[in-house]
């Protein structure tokens, strides 16, 4: 695949998925544009990956607000002078009991999680639509598909749900504008977000437990998911 001068945004791009999809993609001739919360976080993951700071640009802030999509799209065409591709990474996980969930709990998956994907998609296909259109990739989950009694999950599932809804509604809204838009739908990936409600200690003993859940025998690795993205950003 050949990203020469291809510009993404990619949303939780300091860590994981994120950071592999950028990774992969500057490796590929691409030019990204990174969100997060952390901008410490942003700033080293740029820095590790293209040190010239040539080709990466980030934008800290939460993804739940619409003018933070908005200020990345105006980073990218001021930066890179197009958007071609979004990637929408962003997300939090904790499994929950379905009792425990608060109003405001619910609202942070739904926030970031479903709000985050469609107003940054509705500013990136505002600028698709002004050049030669483009691709979104919507990083779903399986858990919008099936529920697992070990990890009880509702509001995170209902809110990936949402965006999978949305992913279809999309692709056929601008399938005539050019832009193409897909999801990927990940079961258990060893990222840091597990680290955010488990130490490091109990990731190391609980993970591997999850290795047979899956046909290939194995949990999942940030370059599996990416590999997914970027044939799908780069299929025309």
């Amino acid at each position: 695949m050949n990203f020469q001068n291809k510009v993404a945004i990619i949303t939780g791009g300091g860590t994981g998925i994120g950071k592999e999809t950028a990774r992969q993609l500057l490796q590929l001739g691409g030019r990204v544009v990174l969100n997060g919360r952390r901008e410490e976080i942003l700033r080293q993951t740029a820095e590790a990956l293209d040190p010239s700071g040539e080709n990466v640009a980030f934008l800290a802030g939460s993804i739940a607000l619409p003018e933070t999509g908005k200020g990345l799209v105006e980073l990218a065409k001021s930066r890179f002078g197009r958007v071609d591709i979004l990637v929408n990474n962003a997300g939090i996980f904790k499994p929950t009991p379905f009792l425990d969930h608060g109003v405001e709990d619910f609202q942070s998956y739904v926030d970031i999680i479903l709000k985050g994907t469609f107003f940054a998609s509705q500013a990136a296909v505002a600028a698709m639509k002004e050049g030669n259109g483009g691709a979104i990739v919507n990083v779903g989950s399986m858990w919008a598909e099936q529920a697992i009694g070990a990890t009880p999950s509702s509001a995170y599932s209902a809110a990936k749900a949402g965006v999978h809804a949305l992913t279809r509604n999309l692709a056929i809204e601008h399938a005539a504008d050019g832009i193409r838009v897909n999801a990927v739908a990940p079961a258990v990936v060893e990222t840091p977000v597990y680290n955010t409600f488990m130490s490091d200690d109990e990731v190391a003993e609980t993970l591997p437990g999850f290795n047979a859940f899956h046909p290939i025998g194995r949990n999942g690795q940030p370059r599996d998911v990416a590999d997914a993205v970027l044939y799908l950003s780069g299929a025309e």
